[in-house]
């Protein structure tokens, strides 16, 4: 007789499986509630304590680990002293292990406590989904409910191959890897360890994607197993065709930028760089300080905003070719505006202003992976270095200028009045080139105009502050110039601070 051994927390579906493999000829082994379940539902299974010859114990700590179970699944059928020392201790054979784990990824998102964390860590199961994994070649190994209707389906034809049960391998192996990956993330974000010897990223398939950056790049989204415990992110697509690589990109950016701002906020988004940021008391006035940024790049771009939605911003939007717009709400009016659009996403998210993002970044490199902190600080201090002292107006526009500049390519600028950009300078090599393209950009509203820089100036800068009539200035500074910028910003009356903290966004 072949044997198959279920022991299962999601017991989705498990019922009508295991009575497929009685239906086939198979002897059940089980554990447990499972065996309970299938007991209860008329099916003849046998317990592992019976198997085993040894009772389950410790609260269900251990029940499989024995060489009876573990001696049948790693079984090599071709191997003759492997089937001698089954018959020696008169084991039997397991083709077929279905397994799936305790549920410590969910436990963590319900923010359970560590006691429970502790006792949601499976060791029985991935030593059976490892054990029959690597028996492969003869062992069927299966993880996934979804999977149980063409596993029988290949039994009653004959077709469970072992091409097949690679697959299946495969599978068992993500499983374990991943839930590892989640483990060994709560442990080490409980003791603070950022960067362990050893990384393990738990991620899980979201969703395929069309193609990535360009059509002939594949590309998928991947949920991180671990960072959804901290998120609260609600997310709802209410209106237009899939979301792509570049809109995901643009997006997280966009509301990565939102976060900055407490007041009524617009964002605009292209390419990964703002084409306008602006806040004010009415979210329509900050809406059109935002387009009047830039009202020509936004094309094909992104708007995300924090708060509802009006008729009056429906109607401004429905003039343009706009990829996404997202928000906490959409006025019943300005949806019917929009959703007239057969191409525009249009995405609910009634907290977006509680959307986390992961302490680490990642990026692939030659020979590795680097990882940094996020950029969540604003600046370390505030000094004014210059003889004139900026006004309140200038100061909360220099802080308005840093809170935008840090998310804008480097080398990067901004000018920024009564709290909205005006024009924006991004991914020189040369700052003095920035300051050049934020000018070109802000002709006509240069006059009170602030500029934001994410790291250090020279005297090139300055001169153009001068030439241009911009009175006031911020940035980290730290060069050996220092001292020479802030004599010439004296000597034109320009009001200069020193943050202390560079905002490098590459």
């Amino acid at each position: 007789m072949k044997y198959a051994l279920i022991s299962v927390f999601d017991k989705s579906g498990i019922v009508e499986f295991a009575r497929s493999l009685r239906d086939l000829g198979f002897g059940l082994i089980s554990t447990g509630g499972t065996f309970k379940l299938l007991k209860d539902q008329g099916i003849e299974v046998s317990e592992v304590s019976e198997i085993t010859q040894f009772p389950e114990m410790m609260g269900g700590r251990v029940k499989t680990l024995h060489p009876r179970v573990h001696a049948g699944i790693l079984y090599r059928r071709d191997v003759p002293e492997d089937f001698e020392a089954l018959q020696a201790h008169h084991i039997n054979a397991i083709d077929i292990v279905i397994n799936n784990l305790y549920p410590f990824e969910e436990m963590l998102h319900q923010g359970k406590d560590d006691a429970t964390m502790i006792e949601n860590i499976d060791i029985g199961g991935p030593s059976m989904i490892r054990a029959a994994a690597k028996n492969h070649k003869d062992v069927t190994i299966v993880v996934d409910p979804q999977d149980y209707a063409e596993v029988i389906q290949r039994l009653q034809d004959g077709t469970l191959d072992e091409a097949y049960r690679r697959q299946l391998a495969a599978k068992a192996f993500s499983l374990t890897a991943y839930y590892d990956g989640i483990i060994s993330s709560y442990f080490n974000s409980l003791l603070g360890n950022k960067f362990p010897e050893r990384f393990a990223r738990p991620l899980k398939l979201e969703a395929g994607m069309r193609y990535g950056e360009n059509p002939h790049q594949a590309a998928a989204l991947y949920r991180d197993g671990f960072q959804p415990a901290r998120t609260t992110f609600d997310f709802e697509q209410l209106h237009g065709k899939e979301i792509s690589y570049n809109n995901m990109n643009d997006l997280t950016g966009a509301v990565m930028m939102l976060k900055e701002f407490d007041r009524p906020c617009a964002v605009g988004v292209k390419h990964s760089n703002p084409t306008g940021i602006a806040c004010d008391d009415d979210i329509n006035i900050a809406f059109d300080k935002m387009i009047a940024c830039d009202d020509v790049s936004i094309f094909g771009g992104i708007i995300a905003i924090n708060r509802a939605v009006t008729t009056h911003i429906a109607e401004k939007i429905n003039t343009m070719f706009m990829e996404i717009v997202i928000a906490p709400d959409f006025e019943p009016a300005a949806f019917d505006i929009l959703a007239k659009k057969k191409n525009i996403r249009l995405i609910k998210s009634p907290n977006i202003m509680q959307a986390q993002f992961p302490d680490l970044k990642y990026k692939d490199v030659i020979n590795g992976t680097l990882l940094q902190e996020n950029d969540k600080v604003l600046y370390q201090a505030f000094n004014v270095v210059s003889k004139r002292q900026p006004s309140q107006k200038e100061i909360d526009d220099m802080v308005f200028g840093m809170k935008a500049v840090k998310h804008i390519s480097s080398n990067g600028v901004v000018l920024v009045k009564d709290e909205g950009t005006v024009g924006y300078g991004f991914g020189e090599v040369r700052r003095s080139w920035a300051v050049e393209k934020a000018i070109e950009r802000g002709a006509g509203h240069l006059e009170g105009s602030v500029l934001a820089s994410d790291a250090f100036f020279f005297e090139d800068t300055v001169e153009l502050l001068h030439t241009n009539g911009i009175k006031a200035a911020i940035s980290p500074g730290g060069s050996i110039h220092d001292q020479a910028v802030i004599d010439l910003c004296d000597q034109y009356g320009i009001a200069l601070v020193f943050t202390e903290t560079r905002h490098f966004r590459h």
